[in-house]
C-alpha cells in the first residue's frame, strides 16, 4: 500500500481483504481511508459489519452511528444492524426496539426490520405485539415464509393450532421461495401435531426437512463429525493445565439442542443467586480466534494460557452486562468443548441436559434449526449425531466425574422440585420456591414460548405417535450402543 494512496484506492484494497477473510487489516485499511475523509457513509457501514464480526461491538455500534451521520444511502440497514448488536450481544433489548423503530419510521415496509421486532417481542413473551408486527410484514409481503411459522408457532402456543392450520395450509400457495415453503411446513407441521394429526404431521416435516436440505449450503458429514470427536479425544486424554481456582465461575448448561436446557435455565435464573446468561457464544468465538486449528491446539496449552483466556472470557461478560453472583451459559454444543471450560475454570460445574434420545431427535427434526445444526434435516443423521455425542459425553465423566451433573429434562416436567432440589444442593446452593414460578426472563432460543407454559409432559413419550418413522434412527442408536432405546 503506498503511503499517497486516496482513499478509494484504500477502500478497493480494502475490500480485496474482505474476501480473502483478512478484517484485521481490512480494519486498518479502511481506519486509513476515513482519516483522510471521515464523510464516506459506506467504509463506515463496511468497517462496522468487521468490527461486529470481530467481536467489537463498542466499536461497531459507533461505526453504524457515524455511517448514519454522514448520510448512509439506507439508514434503515444501520439501525437494523445496531439492534442485532444491542439484542444477541449485549443484552439491551430496549435499545434494540428503538433502533428497529427508527428504521421502520425511516421505511416501514422494511420486512427484516418487522421481522426483528416481532422476534423482540416473542422474547419478551408479547404475543399480542409479535403478532401485529408480523402482520405488518405480510401486508408487504404475502408469502414471506419466517412471518407465516412464526403467526403458527403463536397461534398454537395460545390454544389456536385449528385455525393455524387453516390459515398455513392457504398460505402455502403464496410461498415465495423454498425457504419460504419450508418454514411454512415447519408450522403447519408442529400445529398438526398439537391436533394429534401424527401422520399428517410427519408427512409436513418431512416435506419442510426435505426442502431446507435442498437448498442447505452445508451437509452433515458423518466421517468428519466422527473425525472430529476423535480429535477432541485425542487432544484431551486428561485434564489440561488450568487457570488458578477463584470464586465466580459460570455454570455452564450444555447438550443437545432440544433437550430441555432453557427450561432448566429459566428455572434456575430465578434462583436470587443465579442470573441466566442466556446462549453466550463466548466460548465458540474464542476458539475461532484464538485457538485454531482446533482441537489440535489443545495439545500444547499452559496454564498461562487458560488465566488469558479465562480474563477474556470474564471481560465479555462484563461487556454484556450480565451483573453479578452465579451467571449461566446456556450454549448446547458446549459439550463439545468441556475439556477447554475446565481449563479456564476448573472450579466450573457442568449442568448436562438430557431427555429420551427418541424424543430428542424428533424434536431437532420438527425445528428450523439454521445452518449450523447441519444434521437437523434427516432421523439418521440426528441419530449418528447422538450417538458421536454420547461418546464424547462418556469421555468428560471420566474425566471430571464430580463436576458433571445430569439433569432430566423427563423427570423435571413431572417433578420439577424434586429433580431441581438436588441440581441447587450440587451447585451448593439451598432450595428457593421461586424456582418454580411461572414467570420468564427474556428467552431468545428456539423454545421461547415452551418454557413460559405451566409445565407439562406433553413431550415426554411422543416418540410413540411416530415410532413407525423411527425403525432407522433407533438401529443406529442401538448400533451405537444405546441398547433399550424407545423400548420403555
Amino acid at each position: 500500500m503506498a503511503p499517497s494512496s486516496s482513499p478509494n484506492e484504500l477502500l478497493n484494497i480494502a475490500a480485496i481483504h474482505v474476501r480473502e477473510g483478512h478484517y484485521a487489516e481490512a480494519m486498518d485499511i479502511y481506519a486509513s481511508a476515513l482519516a483522510q475523509n471521515a464523510a464516506l457513509p459506506d467504509a463506515w457501514f463496511n468497517l462496522a459489519w468487521l468490527q461486529r464480526a470481530t467481536r467489537r461491538f463498542d466499536d461497531a455500534l459507533a461505526s453504524y452511528a457515524q455511517a448514519l451521520s454522514h448520510g448512509l444511502a439506507q439508514p434503515e440497514q444501520a439501525h437494523l444492524n445496531r439492534a442485532a448488536i444491542l439484542s444477541e450481544h449485549l443484552q439491551r433489548s430496549d435499545d434494540a426496539e428503538t433502533e428497529l423503530r427508527s428504521a421502520l419510521r425511516i421505511n416501514p415496509r422494511f420486512v427484516p426490520a418487522l421481522l426483528n421486532l416481532g422476534n423482540l417481542h416473542e422474547d419478551r413473551g408479547q404475543p399480542d405485539q409479535a403478532i401485529a408486527a408480523y402482520r405488518d410484514a405480510l401486508a408487504v409481503q404475502p408469502g414471506n415464509g419466517r412471518a407465516h411459522e412464526r403467526l403458527g408457532m403463536i397461534d398454537v402456543h395460545l390454544g389456536r393450532a385449528d385455525s393455524a392450520v387453516a390459515r398455513l395450509k392457504a398460505a402455502l400457495a403464496q410461498a415465495g421461495s423454498v425457504e419460504d415453503r419450508a418454514e411454512m411446513l415447519f408450522a403447519l407441521g408442529t400445529a398438526l401435531d398439537a391436533q394429534a394429526c401424527y401422520d399428517d404431521a410427519f408427512q409436513a416435516f418431512e416435506a419442510a426437512n426435505w426442502l431446507a436440505r435442498s437448498v442447505a449450503r452445508r451437509r452433515y458429514d458423518p466421517l468428519a463429525q466422527e473425525g472430529l470427536i476423535d480429535a477432541i479425544i485425542a487432544a484431551v486424554p486428561r485434564p489440561l493445565p488450568f487457570a488458578d481456582r477463584k470464586d465466580g465461575a459460570p455454570l455452564f448448561i450444555c447438550g443437545m439442542f432440544r433437550s430441555g436446557s432453557t427450561m432448566a435455565e429459566q428455572m434456575l435464573g430465578r434462583h436470587p443467586a443465579i442470573t441466566a446468561g442466556g446462549e453466550l457464544d463466548f466460548i465458540p468465538a474464542m476458539i475461532l480466534s484464538e485457538l485454531q486449528p482446533y482441537p489440535q491446539s489443545l495439545g500444547d496449552f499452559t496454564a498461562s494460557r487458560s488465566s488469558q483466556l479465562r480474563a477474556d472470557y470474564e471481560a465479555a461478560l462484563d461487556k454484556a452486562g450480565l451483573g453479578n453472583g452465579l451467571i449461566t451459559d446456556k450454549r448446547c454444543d458446549n459439550f463439545l468443548h468441556i475439556g477447554l471450560i475446565k481449563a479456564l475454570f476448573p472450579e466450573a460445574k457442568i449442568v448436562h441436559t438430557v431427555r429420551q434420545p427418541l424424543d430428542n431427535l424428533l424434536s431437532i427434526y420438527f425445528l428450523h434449526f439454521g445452518e449450523g445444526v447441519t444434521y437437523g434435516h434427516d432421523l439418521r443423521e440426528a441419530a449418528h449425531f447422538y450417538v458421536q455425542y454420547r461418546r464424547l459425553m462418556n469421555h468428560w465423566r471420566e474425566l471430571f466425574p464430580d463436576d458433571i451433573y445430569d439433569l432430566d429434562y423427563d423427570q423435571l416436567v413431572v417433578s420439577p422440585r424434586k429433580t431441581v432440589e438436588p441440581l441447587l444442593s450440587f451447585l451448593g446452593l439451598g432450595w428457593d420456591e421461586s424456582c418454580l414460578a411461572s414467570k420468564s426472563n427474556v428467552v431468545r432460543t428456539a423454545s421461547s414460548w415452551q418454557v413460559r407454559q405451566p409445565l407439562h409432559a406433553r413431550s415426554s413419550g411422543r416418540w410413540r405417535h411416530y415410532q413407525h418413522h423411527l425403525k432407522e434412527a433407533r438401529q443406529i442408536l442401538a448400533a451405537g450402543g444405546l441398547d433399550g432405546i424407545g423400548t420403555e
